[in-house]
């Protein structure tokens, strides 16, 4: 390896792949390896550094960003677990934002090369180095499938070229090793050691000079003199292609391409030392990001929130600029607690410098994104993605109606932890909804829920929300008399009702004339209309309709606003359900993205939830992706994401928003009638 100076702050990786890549078993075999700790930790026992929550031991996967830190050849590093679930990305998205390089960990099997396709969209769209580390290479046995036939898989869902830095070496059936395609050494996988230094093999020879002549072309399509000295068939010296190398993979222009085996050590320290001279500087990733570089004050980022159990609200985050310590003031606010993390365990620490990834305690006025300055107020980064758009959801109730108020707080606390996560209360329906990505990020906010904060929650599917309107006009006349003792209430109406064009919503119109109806109790005709319009005959609200007040008689003693409001939900009531009543259900326009193989599925899919198909083209942007716009009833989209990740390998998603309402009739208005009264019944 080359010769570099030191590099001047501690960096940051985060490891990212899909889910069962085996990145946590990485982040083990890493702080082993760095020696932050003794033993390596296993998933299946649910003792690793990066799975300790409840909700990841019990699903035996990642579930939130487990920032780690340890030191490998006296240089500090901070690693970043993420979860690999499409429906967690919103956690691993706001990770590597915080990263000067990325560790994308994939297996050997060509067929999940489609897995990684957005993730590696999203990091060259926002720039940021990384390499891929093709993990469980013992697991490559045979000659059913070779590493080139992997690495063309891969290289056909990535933007940038794929370099090769290493070719396995077998034996027999197995591999066992592997050659290094800078330096020309061999190595012995040595399992739970650092391999062992072997001769290069005879027969490896000629796949060798193959494999390195393919890597050293691929650099010299970004370095002139490179070209130069291949076209004169001049062997470069390695100080200059890990030049390149370092040069090429900081401007996000290459993705290095390293094996190994996180659960065998296997390509472990080799893979240390390349992020060690290769990985950018601290202050090339806050120049990338637009970073305020201006003054000395220290300058810190927020990527995540969590709400420690005993500590209160942590906020990790990572410092671009300058020296952060306990007890100043960042953002306008005291940071109570400075910690470095390893997992869940914290050390407290007094002070930390630029590059170092640190747990602020107590900063209760942050989230997710925001950049502090000392002694000044917060910013956002115009360049931190936003959450991705919820495409799942749950309407949800406190089994204890007394817990009702505690879980909004609750509620508040994590989606502050994960901004993905969104509660509302449906104006149409009256639910309370918690959105997210999927039935797995629902489950584990609802399990947090009951663990963290010891409210019990049950959730169902959503009501759709539904309105009603009328075909037919009718005129219609109605009295209110009551008599009780003392002032009696009176009013008498004459109105008409019309249908009105789709999205037209509701009009008022007085036609009185001659003061039979005195002109201070006509705003409490239309008030008592707009009240009975949340709850026509079909149970709906009513949309699309006007009414005009045309005649009527009053009281001078026994008439009131409050009886001419009265007499108006009456009218309503009497006249509504001869207006032809009809049901309308919300239509949306649907955006899907998908690779094109599934195309054809997305539009059987489409059709079988009654959904209208408008077209498709190739997505921009996208290489080997289409979108497929559709029309879609609001009633079909409920598990549509359930439906669309499992035809598309997991990596299908859509956008989605409002277009019209439509009638509805025949036996699904009838089903979607009844289910509402029984909702209503229960609810009783």
């Amino acid at each position: 390896m080359p010769n570099g100076t030191k590099p001047a702050s501690p960096r940051c990786a985060a490891l990212v792949g899909p889910y069962l890549s085996g990145k946590t078993t990485l982040l083990e075999a890493l702080l082993l390896a760095c020696g932050a700790t003794t033993r390596k930790g296993s998933v299946k026992d649910g003792n690793t550094v990066g799975d300790s929550a409840p909700e990841a031991k019990a699903r035996l996967m990642s579930v939130e960003v487990a920032p780690a830190s340890a030191a490998y050849l006296d240089e500090q590093w901070t690693f970043l677990d993420c979860p690999g679930s499409v429906e967690l990305w919103g956690e691993t998205q706001n990770a590597l934002m915080a990263c000067d390089v990325a560790v994308v960990v994939c297996e050997p099997v060509p067929d999940k090369a489609l897995l990684i396709s957005p993730l590696l969209k999203f990091l060259d769209d926002n720039s940021i180095p990384h390499l891929l580390f093709i993990n469980k290479i013992d697991q490559l046995s045979g000659n059913q499938t070779r590493t080139r036939d992997v690495l063309q898989a891969y290289q056909a869902v990535s933007a940038r070229p794929l370099v090769l830095r290493q070719v396995p070496i077998r034996e027999g059936e197995t591999i066992t090793g592997y050659i290094d395609l800078v330096s020309e050494r061999a190595y012995h996988y040595n399992p739970n050691a650092p391999s062992d230094l072997v001769p290069l093999p005879d027969e490896m020879q000629e796949r060798e000079q193959e494999a390195r002549q393919e890597m050293l072309e691929a650099l010299a399509d970004y370095d002139d003199h490179l070209l130069e000295e291949l076209l004169e068939d001049i062997n470069p010296d390695k100080e200059e292609i890990y030049r390149n190398l370092t040069k090429d993979l900081q401007a996000d222009l290459i993705v290095p391409v390293f094996l190994g085996s996180a659960e065998r050590d296997g390509g472990i320290r080799r893979l240390l030392k390349a992020l060690r001279h290769e990985a950018p500087e601290v202050s090339d990733t806050a120049e990338r990001l637009d970073v305020p570089a201006e003054g000395s004050a220290a300058v810190v980022q927020v990527f995540k929130t969590y709400m420690a159990p005993h500590a209160g609200k942590l906020a990790f985050a990572r410092v671009w600029r300058g020296t952060v310590s306990d007890g100043m003031t960042m953002g306008d606010e005291r940071i109570g607690g400075l910690y470095r993390m390893l997992g869940t365990q914290q050390t407290k620490i007094t002070q930390a410098g630029a590059g170092e990834v640190v747990a602020l305690g107590r900063m209760e006025a942050f989230r997710t994104g925001d950049i502090l300055i000392e002694g000044s107020g917060k910013q956002r980064s115009p360049l931190w993605p936003v959450a991705p758009a919820p495409v799942y959801a749950l309407a949800i109730q406190a089994e204890n109606r007394n817990d009702e108020v505690k879980l909004t707080t609750a509620m508040q606390k994590l989606s502050e932890e994960d901004p993905s996560l969104s509660l509302a209360l449906n104006q149409d329906t009256g639910e309370l909804v918690l959105s997210g990505q999927g039935t797995i990020h629902l489950d584990i906010a609802l399990e947090r829920l009951r663990t963290k904060y010891n409210v019990s929650v049950k959730g169902r599917k959503p009501q759709t929300p539904y309105k009603e309107s009328i075909r037919k006009e009718v005129a219609h006349h109605s009295r209110y008399k009551k008599q009780s003792g003392g002032h009696g209430q009176f009013a008498d109406i004459h109105i008409e009702i019309k249908p009105l064009p789709r999205g037209d919503g509701f009009a008022f119109t007085d036609t009185v004339v001659g003061g039979v109806v005195p002109r201070q109790y006509i705003p409490a005709v239309e008030a008592g209309i707009r009240e009975w319009q949340s709850q026509g005959p079909l149970g709906f609200p009513v949309v699309d309709f006007t009414v005009n007040l045309s005649a009527g008689q009053y009281h001078s003693v026994d008439s009131s606003e409050m009886a001419f409001k009265t007499c108006a939900r009456q009218a309503m009531t009497e006249a509504m359900p001869k207006c032809e009543p009809v049901l309308l259900e919300p239509i949306l326009v649907v955006t899907i993205s998908v690779p094109s193989d599934f195309t054809s599925k997305v539009n059987g899919m489409i059709s079988g939830r009654r959904g209208q198909i408008l077209g498709f083209d190739a997505k921009d942007g996208w290489t080997g992706w289409d979108e497929v716009r559709a029309y879609i009833p609001q009633a079909e989209m409920h598990d549509l994401i359930v439906d669309l990740r499992s035809l598309s390998q997991g990596t299908g998603f859509y956008i989605y928003a409002f277009d019209r309402l439509q009638e509805l009739t025949g036996k699904l208005a009838e089903k979607a009638v009844e289910a509402h009264q029984a909702l209503r019944a229960d609810a009783a």
